[in-house]
């Protein structure tokens, strides 16, 4: 410490000396002092120090005046509270200095004071005592009004006090006088010190209490209401907006008085007033979107009469010199104004997306023509909002029923395409550059939202994208813009529709590959791979020298960016997948290039993407050349930790059919690691292209037999994670396997392998799932074995019979019956109903549900044999539950034509146990009727709606659930029928019963979830009962005893978790016709609710927050 202390008094002797670089050199030193955490400060020296620094603000040099500011920062916290307070005093005292440079310095040094307080939660009561301190001074320093300057300057240091969310809550005793002093500065005769007391009111309303805050506005609203000053009145509507924009939340009470005088002055004949104006109105509508809702019109037709707002030019005047300009002209103010309102009107009004494409939309186009560059940027900037809120992110938009609604916000765009592309042609070849980016912008906005609506306009567009490509003028941003444009556009829309513009788009997008810009060679890339698959279809000749020139320039370039490496390969690709046979000579050496790329671990996966689309060319391209070397160098990817790699990889290899046995062999050694349930999709890509092998090298399969490939097959087989694409092209891979009658893997052989542990009972598998799939595996074998597999279908029924059999047999043998009898008839088995029907009676559930769903999948097999069975046992037997099960089975797998003569007789029975008291049994009858409803509807629909009248409840939930398995995400014949009748199911909402009700909500969800088209209509009606049911009700609360504990029960709860789940789905799906501010009012109060409704409410919110409403 002492030394320390030495140190800095020699820096302070140096402070002193007549030489400004020593006084440099040695406050520079103090700084990197100060700013260690291990100094620390005795009182003498710290006394020393301050006096010093402030001693330095003074100096006449301004590089050392500058320096003594910083070391303020590091100062403060090294330093105690009464020293801090000595440079606070001496920074306000020179303030008022008559020195212009003293007082800049200084109001640095308490700003830079300010920043470096440290905030009243770490227990310091520093900030407060100094913020007192300088409050007080400050706001006498304004009030004086003696020296602008130091007004200035006071206010800015006030403005930043207030800004600093620490200090504006210290500083809300002083709130009062702060306000006081700051708004007679309003309507001060100097506008720096009214715009800087502006930004300090702004800042003032974040922390102020509601008093202060009330007296404000209503000084604005007396003030707006007197008029006394024009230029008062701009300088009050710039703060009532200002304070919009810091506190919307507060002023929302307020609009209804503000917002009828900013209309009336919008009226007066002053540009710079009507801007205000209009920028109060922004503020409103961005930040108080309830409370401004009633006056969104207004707004709108304010803002769209002041767009066109333009009283010194005349645009129907032809002879009009475009380039005319006015420097007292203030009226484009007014109309950039009018521009960004209305664009944050459409941002934040989705659901008036309609009314806006038949107000604001044609005049947003019609002033694509305006002649001011930074009006027209915004005119456009508001259009291209107006798109992104129409763009069908959400899925009721991507709805394809949703088309059928009349006039859609997308209905209405696609009817105005026309004038749009209109206004845009002629500003495509403007001088601007900045305009011609907003053009091409706009044009890709509007191919996303729909995609081939400039089909018939391309004609008219692409000589405008030609222009920007070819014109020296256009700058590396423009050019690339242009590219990016063309490239959606091409994409997005038939080729046939660029067939006539080759010959005018080939030279300029050469060009632009050429370009020694990366990112333009990069763009027009893409282009020219477009541009090759839109070769289908006329004669691409002339241009295949050109582009396949400028590609291999690019191709060959080792010392170019890895983005331009990847695109030169695809779109080499490309070429030679649609043009290869065009190109003899060029061929064999493009292919070493690619195999050169292959090596290369940057350009490796894009290569092996080309070489895939190369394979699978129409043009059969030979590869012969290249695949020696290729090959061990793609099996060798799938070795590598890249998963990318190998998926690819292993597409590579599946479609290349060229490949010799002993290349076979290489890749087979590597595929054993990769078939496991680890990755499933590579697992699937692993046995696609066993599959494929099995068909085009059978003789390489032969290895298998006892191989570990083999082993990881069947350890994938008992894996409970195989099922869909992997678990189908394991079927594949053993129908192929088999049907190559390979020695050692034949039908015997691979049924062993894979029921072996099950009946040696040498290992338990873990997984019911494990079963199915082995079933499966053993069907698929069966039906590719036509003659050895009928034998072998006899052996399960003899197994489930089998007294010594395991239940794990047992289950095995049923499901492996209920396989093949799905697909073979087995009716020629005579004991096979007698043996399943006996496994109802296991003591094992797996071992009844497999029977139950081996009798149904029989059935599928032979209808007229089984079904008449099923039927009779349903209504003798007491087993219904399982034979209910084999039924839904039947319902679920048979052909609609083999059903539908039994329909009546599976109905009525059906009706008979809807009323049963089981839930579980109920809820299999609901649906069997709702998939049996779908192959009659027009017969079946009108019968289950009657039967809403019943008075079993039992029987109406049976009903209302039966409609949601009716409901698909795919399009149905039954959807037209059922939208005109689920508002009659959806009524349920009020059934006095508490299961109806929460049976209607499910299936409210589920028609929300797959096709919110039918319910959409009709949430005006259901909204208020789906809010209703969120509520706790104290009636549904009741007390069990249980000993000598009570416990409370709460019937509704089930009701109002299913209630939040449908406003969660509603959130995703049909958000546009939502009242936000109404539904969140019941989320809140779902988050006061029970815990599991708390998660759900909560969820709503979550989605909420990742949405921009």
């Amino acid at each position: 410490m002492a030394s320390a202390s030495y140190h800095i008094s020699n820096l302070l002797e140096k402070m002193t000396s007549s030489d400004k670089d020593f006084r440099f050199m040695a406050t520079n030193d103090l700084m990197t002092e100060l700013q260690k955490d291990s100094i620390k400060l005795d009182d003498d020296s710290e006394r020393k120090v301050v006096r010093m620094i402030l001693k330095l603000l003074e100096d006449k040099n301004g590089e050392v005046q500058n320096l003594a500011v910083k070391c303020l920062g590091p100062l403060v916290s090294k330093v105690k509270e009464y020293q801090v307070e000595t440079i606070v005093d001496t920074l306000c005292t020179n303030m008022l200095s008559d020195k212009e440079q003293l007082r800049d310095i200084s109001s640095i040094g308490l700003k830079t004071v300010i920043g470096e307080l440290p905030p009243a939660s770490s227990g310091s009561a520093l900030a407060a005592s100094v913020c007192k301190k300088i409050t007080g001074r400050l706001t006498s320093a304004i009030a004086k009004q003696e020296d602008v300057s130091v007004q200035l300057e006071a206010l800015d240091i006030m403005a930043d006090m207030l800004q600093h969310w620490t200090l504006g809550g210290l500083l809300v005793n002083f709130h009062p006088s702060i306000l006081g002093c700051l708004l007679p500065q309003l309507t001060s005769p100097r506008l720096a010190v009214r715009k800087r007391t502006i930004m300090a009111l702004g800042h003032l309303v974040m922390s102020c209490g509601n008093l202060v805050f009330i007296d404000l506005i209503e000084h604005l609203l007396a003030e707006l209401g007197r008029n006394d000053n024009m230029s008062t009145t701009r300088t009050y509507i710039q703060c009532t907006a200002a304070i919009s924009r810091q506190a919307g939340h507060r002023i929302g009470e307020y609009l209804e008085k503000i917002i009828p005088l900013v209309v009336k002055f919008c009226n007066v004949d002053d540009d710079e007033l009507r801007e205000y104006c209009i920028q109060a109105f922004e503020s409103f509508v961005r930040r108080c979107p309830k409370e401004v809702y009633p006056h969104v019109p207004t707004v709108i037709s304010i803002c769209l009469r002041y767009l066109t707002y333009d009283p010194n030019y005349n645009f129907d005047d032809e002879d009009e010199d475009d380039n005319y300009s006015d420097d007292d002209d203030m009226s484009w103010k007014v109309r950039r104004a009018a521009a960004k309102c209305l664009d944050a009107v459409v941002s934040t009004r989705h659901e008036m997306l309609p009314e806006f494409y038949r107000s604001v939309s044609p005049a947003l186009v019609c002033r694509f023509k305006e002649r001011e560059e930074n009006v027209k940027a915004d005119v456009f900037h508001a259009y291209l909002s107006l798109l992104k809120q129409t763009r069908p992110a959400q899925s009721w938009l991507s709805d394809p029923d949703a088309m059928e609604q009349g006039d859609t916000p997308l209905t209405m765009l696609q009817s105005q395409v026309p004038m749009i592309v209109k206004a845009l042609h002629k500003q495509l070849k403007e001088k601007s550059v900045k305009t011609r980016q907003c053009c091409f912008n706009m044009l890709t906005e509007l191919v996303n939202v729909l995609p081939g609506a400039l089909t018939t306009h391309i004609p008219v567009l692409i000589p405008g994208i030609i222009f920007s490509l070819n014109d020296k003028s256009s700058s590396s941003n423009l050019k690339i813009d242009a590219l990016s444009c063309l490239h959606v556009i091409m994409v997005t829309h038939p080729a046939h529709a660029f067939h006539a513009h080759v010959p005018a788009l080939v030279p300029p997008v050469v060009a632009c590959v050429g370009d020694p810009f990366y990112k333009i060679t990069s763009e027009a890339l893409l282009v020219t791979q477009q541009l090759v698959k839109a070769s289908d279809g006329f004669d691409p000749s002339p241009y295949i020298s050109d582009l396949f020139t400028c590609t291999i320039k690019r191709l060959k370039a080792a010392d170019i960016d890895q983005e331009v490496k990847e695109r030169a390969i695809s779109c080499m690709g490309q070429i030679i997948c649609n043009l290869g046979d065009r190109l003899p000579a060029e061929l064999p050496g493009t292919l070493l290039i690619f195999l050169e790329r292959l090596k290369n671990e940057i350009t490796r996966l894009t290569t092996v993407k080309a070489l895939t689309l190369i394979a699978g060319s129409p043009l059969k391209i030979d590869l012969r050349p290249v695949l020696p070397d290729a090959v061990p160098i793609l099996a060798s990817f799938l070795r590598k930790n890249q998963r990318a790699l190998k998926l690819c990889t292993l597409a590579a290899l599946d479609i290349l059919s060229a490949v010799t046995p002993v290349m076979v062999d290489a890749v087979l050694a590597e595929l054993p690691p990769l078939i496991s349930e680890s990755d499933m999709h590579v697992s699937q890509m692993a046995l696609s292209f066993l599959s494929t092998l099995a068909v085009t090298h059978p003789s390489s399969l032969g290895q298998l037999s006892g191989g570990s490939i083999l082993q990881q097959l069947i350890a994938l087989v008992r894996s409970p994670l195989l099922q869909g694409g992997a678990l189908a092209a394991m079927l594949d891979f053993y129908q192929a396997l088999v049907a190559t009658e390979t020695s050692g893997l034949g039908y015997m052989d691979l049924l062993r392998m894979l029921t072996g542990p099950v009946y040696s009972q040498s290992a338990a598998l873990p997984h019911k799932q494990a079963y199915c799939s082995i079933a499966k595996c053993v069907a698929a074998l069966t039906r590719a074995c036509p003659d050895e597999g009928p034998v072998s279908a006899s052996l399960p029924p003899q197994d489930v019979k089998n007294s010594r059999s395991t239940d794990s047999i047992r289950l095995l043998a049923l499901l492996s019956l209920g396989e093949v009898g799905h697909h073979v008839d087995l009716s020629s088995q005579p004991e096979l109903k007698t043996v399943i029907l006996d496994a109802f009676s296991s003591s094992s559930e797996e071992v009844k549900s497999a029977a139950s769903y081996a009798l149904g999948s029989i059935a599928v097999g032979n209808l007229p044999e089984y079904l008449p069975f099923v039927l009779q046992e349903i209504s003798s037997s007491k087993r219904q539950y399982l034979l209910l099960h084999s039924l839904k089975e039947i319902i679920s797998s048979a052909s609609v034509s083999g059903l539908k003569p039994y329909v009546e007789s599976v109905w009525t029975l059906l009706l008979k146990h809807c009323e049963c008291q089981e839930e579980g049994t109920r809820n299999v009858v609901a649906e069997c009727l709702g998939k049996l409803t779908l192959i009659d509807p027009e017969t079946l629909l009108p019968r289950l709606k009657g039967y809403l009248l019943s008075g079993s409840s039992y029987a109406r939930s049976s009903v209302v659930t039966a409609v949601k398995f009716t409901i698909s995400d795919q399009p149905q014949p039954i959807d037209p029928l059922l939208k005109n009748c689920i508002g009659d199911f959806l009524k349920t909402l009020e059934d006095p019963d508490l299961n109806v009700r929460r049976v209607a909500l499910v299936t409210f969800n589920s028609a929300a979830h797959n096709k919110p088209s039918l319910i959409r209509e009709l949430l005006d009606s259901v909204l208020p009962q789906l809010y209703n049911e969120t509520k706790v009700r104290k009636e549904l609360i009741r007390e069990v005893e249980m000993g000598p504990f009570k416990h409370t029960v709460d019937d509704g709860l089930d009701l109002r978790k299913a209630a939040f789940e449908c406003m969660y789905t509603l959130l995703d799906s049909c958000l546009d016709r939502l009242d936000i501010f109404t539904f969140l009012n019941h989320v809140e109060d779902g988050l006061k609710d029970h815990y599991d409704i708390k998660v759900g409410g909560a969820r709503p919110g979550t989605l909420l927050l990742s949405i921009k409403i």
